[in-house]
């Protein structure tokens, strides 16, 4: 795909003395037991994080669709293990985009020695450098402009991690989608391997286009329009299933890109690392 980050994202707790992001397990938690005041909110939701989903996942999917049971068998189970919050994985993702996984853990490091540790790693914090100081670790100019129009949104009050734990899938993509670098693609991946979301089908990414065609014996790579119906037998756990068609992907050779003008919030095995 266009944009995107690699690999896994490691664990990271927010500081005391500046403004918290609440980590994704703490706030998953809170928000269990809160009341959703509108629509858009999730009810108490199960996780790929916990082993029981994934494992009700695998049983689902081996029943439901007997084609693609062969490639489940092919491969251990994905482990969902990503616990930064989604302000961190968001800013990660930034950084990543359009380089090399080398070159992105390089600039990933500066920044968040910039920043005084990956646990000071806030909005408060990337506000506080100015483009200079992002531009002189290799930051580009466009990416500067990312983070901070990422930062600001925070700030305002827009987004939070709060906001992005709880809300409804849907809503999510079209909030996130609003931040500047991030298209409905990355915006998919990040709810796959940073939320742990079980349901998400990123019907953008041609990797998994190309599976499906591959897994199906297609003669022609399916649109994103019909990928919906294509896949609609994998419900409610698309992210898994999409997680082995990429391993399938990967076993034929395929390297495939993203819509155009896409950027990435992970890999298609999992976020970020350093």
């Amino acid at each position: 795909m266009g944009e995107q980050t690699q690999t896994q994202t490691q664990t990271t707790q927010p500081p005391s003395s500046l403004p918290e992001n609440p980590s994704p397990a703490k706030s998953r938690k809170m928000s269990s037991h809160s009341s959703p005041r509108t629509a858009i909110f999730l009810p108490i939701t199960r996780l790929l994080s916990s082993d029981d989903v994934v494992a009700a996942a695998l049983r689902h999917l081996r029943r439901s669709d007997p084609v693609l049971a062969p490639v489940i068998d092919a491969y251990e189970p994905p482990k969902f293990e990503n616990s930064d919050t989604p302000f961190l994985a968001l800013a990660k993702s930034i950084l990543y985009q359009q380089i090399t996984h080398k070159a992105g853990t390089t600039i990933y490091n500066r920044f968040v020695s910039l920043c005084g540790g990956e646990t000071r790693v806030c909005p408060i914090s990337v506000l506080a450098l100015t483009p200079p100081q992002l531009l002189q670790i290799g930051v580009s100019a466009r990416k500067v402009s990312f983070l901070h129009d990422l930062a600001n949104k925070y700030r305002t009050g827009i987004l939070s991690d709060s906001k992005i734990l709880k809300m409804e899938d849907r809503a999510l993509v079209s909030l996130i989608a609003m931040v500047k670098g991030f298209g409905v693609l990355s915006v998919h991946l990040f709810m796959i391997f940073a939320l742990h979301r079980p349901d998400v089908l990123p019907v953008g990414d041609a990797n998994l286009r190309k599976g499906v065609q591959m897994l199906y014996g297609l003669e022609e790579l399916p649109r994103p329009s019909q990928m919906e119906k294509l896949c609609e037998r994998w419900r409610p756990y698309r992210s898994v299933a999409s997680w082995y068609i990429w391993r399938l992907s990967e076993a034929n050779g395929v390297q495939g890109k993203a819509e155009s003008g896409e950027t990435g919030a992970g890999s298609r095995k999992g976020p970020a690392t350093t």
